[in-house]
């Protein structure tokens, strides 16, 4: 395990910044939690031109490691999982659950993130004139088919406690905040019995609660 740096976590409430938190509560590293805001008056200007200087798109997570700047939510937990490891969060190539835990570490950016996006767009980020009903309808119905196989697949109906490994890992982390996003925007009526049962248990861990306290 090498040795960890001064770790800054740029940080704003119901985020993705909260993966790489849970992430580093999870590790149990010693970290600085820089806090933003992407409300009100924030919205557009996150961080001012401090936080510009770090990420020019003013969008969060950052997070710094001495002189190394990374951006990209599953990217930090990866770097932190690598770098700071060996980690349980991790599965290895050695392991048969290897390929599972690719395929669902990515599946909650590359395939629920835009229609995730889109839903919470029409739901609540827009103004309401500009709001779409049938668009939210069609990323909402996206988002339940995506969950079905979540449920199916993933966690095999129910059968696996996680996605793979058997214990938590990085993949749970991707998944489970797209999860937490239906749960905040009230949209959570679309998802299977065996996903709300498997969130539940992710919301369970003490390294979740630490995460999502403030």
């Amino acid at each position: 395990m090498t040795d960890a740096p001064h770790l800054v976590l740029f940080h704003a409430p119901q985020s993705r910044s909260i993966r790489p938190r849970w992430c580093l509560e999870a590790m149990g590293l010693d970290y600085e939690l820089e806090r933003l805001s992407v409300m009100g008056e924030a919205r557009g200007n996150v961080g001012g031109d401090a936080y510009k200087a770090i990420n020019p798109l003013q969008k969060v997570p950052a997070l710094k490691d001495g002189d190394t700047v990374i951006l990209e939510s599953l990217a930090i937990c990866e770097y932190l999982a690598n770098r700071y490891g060996p980690s349980p969060l991790v599965v290895g190539p050695d392991e048969d659950d290897y390929a599972r835990y690719l395929e669902w570490l990515h599946f909650g950016e590359a395939t629920m993130s835009m229609s995730i996006n889109l839903m919470l767009a029409h739901v609540a980020l827009l103004p309401e004139q500009h709001r779409n009903p049938a668009m939210a309808k069609w990323a909402l119905d996206m988002v339940a088919s995506q969950l079905q196989l979540l449920a199916d697949r993933g966690l095999e109906g129910g059968t696996r406690s996680y996605l793979a490994g058997d214990r938590l890992t990085l993949a749970d982390m991707s998944l489970g905040y797209m999860l937490f996003l239906l749960k905040i925007t009230k949209q959570f009526h679309v998802v299977p019995d065996a996903v709300s049962d498997y969130f539940d248990r992710l919301r369970a861990t003490d390294s979740w609660k630490r995460a999502t306290a403030d």
